[in-house]
């Protein structure tokens, strides 16, 4: 007698089965490692934090223990302090990569498992898979610098501002004056203080537009956007799934309405259209999907009605299911 799950398996290959019991086994699995991956990317920023804060004191406290040594030991600091932020940006990007998984695996296998109705998205399969298969990163690396600036290195960066500007106004005797101030400032005859106060403002104030940038982005997009620097990145990237709105024109609306809901699990609108050319009456219904979905809303428009025809636009912004924002934690 055949085993139920060689009757029905979910999964073949080359002779091997695989019944739903072992792919609960598999998809455990699967989310102990995400949540390894998650973990060390998580104790690599604060590695890089770390980095900031002991490279940020150690500065300070030479700076001011003696009159002789200068104030652009803050500076180089800063500089430091940049690139570590630079660094933690990058790894910010992976971290929410690893993360974005895990949060597909917790929240539709299983937190669908606690709750009624005891279903996934429909899509959330389709949404892990492209994951793996096109790993890709949720945000810009302006977008996480922003971010890792707005959490942790605002508060350094701030603390060697102040620093700096303590050390020009009070070490090693206090100044009388804001033209002593901007003269102290200067870095030996090359570099006169209003060039360097105005370099560091600068610096600051780009810092701040990138955070508020990304923040706005963030609460603006449904899904993550589509950065140009993406398309410059190593062979295995491609850009970032977007929403589309498919445009079916078609004589079997209801049976192919009943496929999107169901095995998409999307609305559908129907409206009622006119072919110009032929004249005759054609029913056009609009489905927001994802990429991910485009095959899948091909192949049933294909098998439901040979005869109709899907065109897809790239949606600007979709909320509601999977289309939502998404920040990791930090």
């Amino acid at each position: 007698m055949t085993a139920p799950f060689e009757q029905d398996p979910v999964w073949t290959y080359q002779g091997y089965t695989l019944d739903k019991g072992n792919l609960t086994t598999a998809l455990v699995h699967l989310y102990r490692a995400e949540i390894a991956r998650v973990n060390l990317w998580r104790s690599r920023l604060d590695t890089t934090t770390n980095w900031a804060v002991v490279t940020t004191a150690g500065a300070i406290t030479f700076g001011f223990s003696s009159a002789q040594n200068p104030h652009f030991v803050i500076l180089l600091v800063l500089l430091f302090v940049l690139i570590f932020l630079n660094i933690e940006a990058r790894r910010y990007a992976y971290y929410s990569l690893w993360y974005h998984r895990v949060r597909l695996l917790e929240t539709n296998f299983f937190a669908a498992m606690l709750a009624p109705p005891f279903r996934p998205a429909p899509d959330w399969g389709d949404a892990l898979s492209d994951a793996l298969l096109n790993p890709i990163f949720p945000i810009s690396h302006w977008e996480a610098m922003g971010n890792r600036f707005r959490r942790n290195y605002a508060a350094i960066l701030g603390v060697i501002l102040a620093s700096w500007g303590l050390k020009l106004a009070v070490h090693p005797t206090p100044t009388a004056s804001l033209r002593e101030v901007i003269s102290r400032a200067a870095i030996g005859a090359a570099i006169r203080g209003e060039v360097s106060i105005l370099v560091v403002l600068a610096i600051y104030l780009f810092l701040f537009l990138i955070t508020l940038e990304g923040y706005r982005r963030y609460k603006k997009r449904g899904v993550p956007r589509r950065f140009e620097w993406q398309h410059r990145g190593p062979g295995w990237y491609k850009p970032q799934a977007m929403p589309h709105l498919a445009f079916i024109i078609t004589t079997h609306k209801d049976a192919i309405a009943s496929r999107l809901m169901k095995e998409l699990g999307r609305g559908v609108t129907a409206l009622e259209g006119v072919g110009m050319y032929t004249g005759e009456l054609r029913d056009v219904l609009l489905c927001a999907v994802s990429d991910i979905q485009i095959a899948h809303v091909e192949e049933i428009v294909h098998t439901g009605d040979p005869d109709g025809f899907v065109v897809f636009t790239q949606a600007n912004e979709v909320r509601g299911g999977h289309f939502k924002a998404q920040e990791p934690p930090s």
